[in-house]
């Protein structure tokens, strides 16, 4: 089963974090094994992720409002028994691929950084990852950026969550400054990076409510410049 966001992004899937809580490493005293393969938790494994891939594949098709149980285990080829074995309700499935899918969004953006680079560049490369990760699914991404906003309090804790990792990843890549070339006139703080992390997600709000989801990376200078602005940094070093 393969999906628009291209279930291997750069090789990776969006789904990689889900795929590596296979195999569990067991402590016995000082001594550090591999648990031997579990046939029932490796059935159960390819089971979630089935589901979730099927559920990113409707939703992108339908939108969540109109998908159903039953079209999620049509599409993942399982029974609704086994559906409720991982879930509670379609909603907690796409609770759990808006998690997964952003969890992947965020490794590409740290894989994308050049350590030895000044910061203003590492952020604009970053940035430029991150936007052809999503566009690569252009309905994948309109129903995680867009659904998410329907889902009441979990629906918000999840997308609050999120946007704390991405600026989390900002104050840290911005206040490094390895290169003292490259130092920002003042430290990027949490709340300057949360504003951030908030202006370019009301960019690719705005640029899928105008149908150009698949065009994001061109928001890569006005996003890099967003953050730029909120350091007072100029673009000497770039």
């Amino acid at each position: 089963m393969v999906h628009p966001w291209g279930w291997h992004v750069n090789g990776v899937s969006p789904l990689r974090a889900v795929s590596q809580e296979q195999s569990v490493p067991l402590k016995i005293g000082r001594m550090n094994t591999a648990a031997a393969p579990d046939p029932i938790h490796e059935r159960e494994h390819e089971h979630r992720t089935r589901l979730l891939q099927a559920m990113a594949a409707v939703s992108a098709d339908k939108g969540l409002a109109l998908t159903t149980i039953a079209d999620i285990v049509r599409e993942a080829g399982v029974s609704k028994r086994t559906f409720y074995e991982h879930f509670d309700s379609k909603e907690a499935c796409f609770l759990a691929l808006y998690r997964a899918a952003s969890g992947s969004a965020l490794r590409t953006l740290r894989e994308a950084l050049r350590p030895d680079r000044p910061w203003q560049t590492q952020i604009e490369h970053a940035l430029q990852a991150y936007f052809e990760h999503l566009a690569a699914g252009a309905g994948l991404v309109r129903v995680l950026f867009v659904d998410i906003h329907h889902l009441g309090p979990e629906g918000l804790r999840a997308r609050r969550d999120v946007m704390q990792q991405l600026a989390d990843f900002m104050v840290t890549t911005v206040n490094r400054a390895d290169l003292p070339s490259a130092a920002p006139l003042r430290a990027m703080s949490p709340a300057m990076a949360m504003a951030a992390v908030g202006g370019i997600n009301e960019l690719v709000l705005q640029a899928i409510e105008q149908g150009q989801a698949a065009e994001l990376t061109k928001l890569t200078p006005c996003a890099g410049e967003i953050v730029r602005a909120l350091t007072h940094a100029d673009h000497a070093g770039l």
